[in-house]
């Protein structure tokens, strides 16, 4: 139930445009201060998820390693997501609560 209320998060997050989504859009989003919360894919490859978690923890942004890239880029109506960030505070602290429940 928990994974269900995360993706749907994360779907309302995207209809209200407040997520990027791709490698490219989401290191913009870091490094230009617009992520509040950054989500991998946990079968991302490890090249990337050491990028993402060392761009993160250099400007100091939440990251969580969550579902696969098939949930991920359902839940944003896309084919298939290695990465996304979510670019609205109030929705990336719901989408964390969540996250940090979960584990």
């Amino acid at each position: 139930m928990k994974q269900n209320k995360i993706l749907s998060l994360i779907g309302l997050a995207m209809k209200a445009g407040k997520v990027v989504s791709g490698e490219f859009s989401t290191e913009k989003a870091v490094k230009t201060g617009q992520a509040c919360l950054v989500i991998i894919s946990e079968e991302a490859s490890d090249n990337t998820r050491k990028k993402f978690q060392n761009m993160c923890t250099y400007y100091e942004v939440p990251i969580y390693f969550y579902g696969t890239k098939i949930d991920l880029g359902i839940a944003i109506g896309k084919e298939f997501r290695a990465s996304l960030a979510v670019t609205d505070q109030g929705l990336s602290t719901a989408i964390e609560k969540q996250l940090s429940n979960s584990n």
